[in-house]
């Protein structure tokens, strides 16, 4: 999603139109300039996409008629093996708007968060690509858990589970499902089927799940809460940190979360626009400001943090001190661009992923020839060797 620009008149227009209307009661007072978003700059070592865009990856499969929907998440678990979430299947505008290609927001100003008919089919809301972009497996026989809601929200693999089981963020039904590896079996969710709240057995619209080195769960919630929730291995609730505000350790939006190999978490803190750090156990470690509604966070096996800013679409290198080492922009709707990047995923070629929430696309990047090695994502978390 964008975040709407808050609009707040000085005081001096708002006594100005006061006056106004108490001496000429029948002239309507004047509608106020809106104030600019504020857009933190880009900071230090920014600079050019050190990659290129694999023009139409993603291969199309739904049936005549429609497109995929939004795209809100994707991870990477090896080369050929690539999750991605769609909210649903939309039908394709009629009539056809110029421009329309193969995915909804293919033509200027379309949303696959809006579509025009608001309808979804909610089917093939799981499925699988190889390296190419083809179609290699659908999760259909869980579509229903996504049945009347505008679908999930993030997928995630514990790095060091052999069961490689795969965890999806269901947030408007106020879960998160465990699957086996192979999509065959739900083994369990988190939090309570389609009832919010803020205690140990509920969440508030979970946007996100990591995990400690011991096992841990730590689930990012969310929207209506303002908290990271830890769990034990199995799924018992030990602890949790965080409210509303935007002092330290605070959050509003607890969008993403995640763990370094010195178990210290990491929690994009979305709408105010920063990166905090702390402790495996809460203790705040670390603010990193100045960044502009950051949707994702992803560590790789160096340490490098990643994180995907948003407004605009930028992606930012930091090491784990916070210092800002690199980063590009990548707004827009053509090739290689987004309009909301919203969870990306990187593979042993050192090939990025990023699945595009507005747009309704995910997109493959390859290393351009003679690219900086320094500006580039290097190898991910290896994954646990599967049992």
């Amino acid at each position: 999603m964008r975040r709407a620009t808050l609009c707040v008149p000085s005081v001096i227009a708002l006594l100005a139109n006061c006056i106004v209307w108490a001496q000429t009661p029948t002239t309507p007072s004047p509608t106020p300039t809106p104030a600019p978003q504020i857009v933190h700059p880009a900071g230090p070592n920014h600079g050019s996409d050190p990659y290129n865009v694999v023009p139409e990856w993603l291969q199309p499969f739904a049936e005549s008629g429609f497109v995929w929907g939004s795209h809100p998440g994707l991870f990477v678990e090896s080369p050929e093996r690539i999750f991605i979430l769609q909210r649903g299947e939309l039908h394709v505008p009629e009539p056809r708007p110029p421009g329309f290609t193969t995915f909804y927001g293919s033509a200027p100003g379309l949303s696959a968060l809006q579509p025009i008919d608001k309808k979804r089919a909610l089917r093939n809301v799981i499925f699988i690509v190889n390296g190419q972009g083809k179609l290699i497996e659908s999760w259909t026989q869980w579509d229903y858990l996504f049945a009347d809601t505008a679908g999930p929200h993030k997928i995630a693999i514990n790095p060091n589970d052999p069961e490689r089981r795969v965890w999806v963020v269901n947030d408007p039904r106020q879960q998160v499902h465990v699957f086996s590896n192979d999509g065959k079996q739900l083994l369990f969710s988190l939090g309570t089927w389609n009832e919010a709240g803020n205690d140990r057995n509920h969440f508030g619209r979970p946007q996100d799940v990591a995990w400690l080195s011991d096992g841990s769960i730590l689930v990012a919630d969310g929207i209506t809460n303002s908290r990271v929730v830890k769990f034990d291995s199995q799924g018992n609730y030990l602890m949790e940190w965080g409210s509303k505000g935007s002092g330290p350790g605070q959050f509003d939006v607890v969008h993403a979360v995640a763990v370094d190999k010195s178990d210290r978490v990491y929690v994009a803190d979305r709408s105010n626009d920063r990166i905090q750090v702390f402790t495996r156990d809460g203790k705040h470690v670390a603010t990193w400001p100045n960044l502009n509604f950051p949707n994702h966070i992803v560590i790789t096996a160096n340490q490098d943090v990643w994180v995907a800013d948003n407004q605009p679409v930028r992606l930012v290198k930091f090491d784990v001190n916070g210092n800002r080492l690199y980063s590009w922009d990548a707004d827009g709707r053509g090739p290689g661009q987004f309009e909301e990047l919203h969870e990306f995923g990187i593979d042993l070629h050192g090939n990025w992923y990023g699945a595009d929430n507005i747009l309704g696309r995910s997109q493959k990047f390859t290393p351009k020839a003679g690219a900086n090695p320094a500006h580039l994502m290097s190898k991910p978390a290896p994954m646990a060797t599967p049992r």
